[in-house]
């Protein structure tokens, strides 16, 4: 395993600061080493493989898909394509979408929507978009751009412009920011990289309100919280409210890069060909991928199975949260979660690591719990005695 870390070092842009693992395998909630030590996974690749490892009818799918028709572009229809489109409208409530590779690039999507919108109405291209502080949406230049931590940003600016940044969960300070050139609120649903702040139903009701009074396209980013990750197909489902814009990505193609933007019609119709286009968006091979993974979830009740296990990973986790001073806040939703500690939480990772448990953070002293979505319950009571026993190793 060293000789791969040493080789990768040489190789790979120095981006990460990797933990000193190679994985080689997975089947259902666990992984593989290329030395063979097991690992329960309560990351599912940072809320990706929602669906576990190794599952036979996923993995089928897609070897069929190779042998038949891998790649054509969009000059062209393809069958896997249109049915994905229907499955993730008919989930999502949205009247069209548009396929991307990865959730950046469903962001930047999304930005040129609703700055096209804009447009569209005013004939100006002077809009401006109102994100959130805290917020995470990725690394490419427009997703940086809306992203409310300055330390992603800073190193890259000028980024784009016309953005201003406003608090999460907080209405009023929302209806300050709003003039005649806002077109577009954007915020997570549940903020993920920013330390699992779900928003309150009354913040998320009174954003919609105020798009609505203003002709402004609320646009949700579900790449982390969606996909059943909450209990519903897509975390907005939870507070009864429709945005006009979704992007989701991670658990949509569970471990195929795929990524989408849907709409609702009135903003989807703003586009006109050539204004967004994608060699790859949208293939034959990703949307497979999709179709399957949505097949799955209905066949294998992924909804009803997050109701489940999540109030026991809850439970376990306010047990521990109470049991522990070193734990100040516990929050989140379905099997999203996160403990906030009074110190940074990386011994406690690499502890875990060592122990066969892999954990992540969500900023400095926040760990974030997205395991796959087919967890059992004596994989969340496996997870917390290894756990348990590395915050009793990490007190000071």
């Amino acid at each position: 395993m060293q000789s791969y870390i040493e080789k990768a070092e040489k190789v790979f842009m120095h981006t990460y600061n990797r933990y000193q693992i190679v994985l080689d395998q997975g089947e259902g909630v666990y992984l593989y080493d290329v030395n063979g030590k097991k690992y329960l996974d309560f990351a599912a690749g940072i809320a990706v493989f929602a669906l576990g490892y190794g599952n036979k009818e996923y993995r089928d799918a897609l070897k069929l898909q190779i042998d038949q028709l891998l790649h054509t572009s969009n000059l062209f229809y393809n069958v896997p394509s249109i049915k994905a489109a229907d499955k993730l409208l008919e989930a999502s409530g949205m009247d069209r979408v548009f396929f991307t590779n990865s959730g950046a690039e469903a962001i930047e999507g999304a930005i040129k929507l609703a700055r096209k919108y804009y447009y569209k109405k005013h004939g100006a291209s002077d809009s401006q978009i109102i994100a959130m502080r805290h917020s995470f949406h990725g690394r490419s230049i427009g997703a940086l751009s809306i992203t409310g931590t300055k330390k992603y940003r800073e190193p890259f600016e000028p980024l784009m412009g016309g953005v201003v940044f406003g608090e999460f969960n907080n209405l009023d300070n929302i209806k300050s920011l709003i003039n005649n050139k806002t077109c577009a609120i954007v915020m997570e649903v549940i903020q993920g990289e920013g330390g699992l702040y779900p928003a309150t139903e009354k913040f998320i009701k009174g954003v919609r309100e105020l798009c609505d009074a203003h002709d402004i396209l609320l646009i949700f980013d579900e790449i982390q919280c969606g996909m059943g990750r909450t209990g519903s197909m897509f975390a907005y489902q939870n507070y009864s409210v429709e945005p006009d814009i979704i992007t989701c990505a991670k658990a949509l193609g569970c471990g195929v890069p795929v990524g989408a933007f849907a709409a609702k019609e009135k903003a989807a119709n703003a586009f006109a060909p050539g204004d967004h286009g994608t060699t790859y968006g949208g293939n034959p091979f990703a949307t497979a991928a999709v179709n399957k993974v949505f097949e799955l979830f209905d066949k294998m009740q992924i909804l009803k199975k997050v109701n489940e296990t999540a109030p026991y990973l809850h439970q376990k986790l306010e047990e521990l949260t109470i049991k522990y001073k070193c734990i100040i806040d516990h929050r989140g939703v379905g099997l999203m979660q996160g403990l906030e500690f009074a110190f940074p939480v990386n011994e406690i990772i690499k502890k875990a690591m060592d122990k066969g448990l892999i954990l992540i953070s969500a900023g400095s002293n926040v760990l974030r719990f997205v395991p796959p979505l087919i967890i059992e319950k004596e994989h969340i009571d496996e997870m917390l005695v290894i756990l348990e026993q590395c915050i009793v190793d990490s007190l000071p």
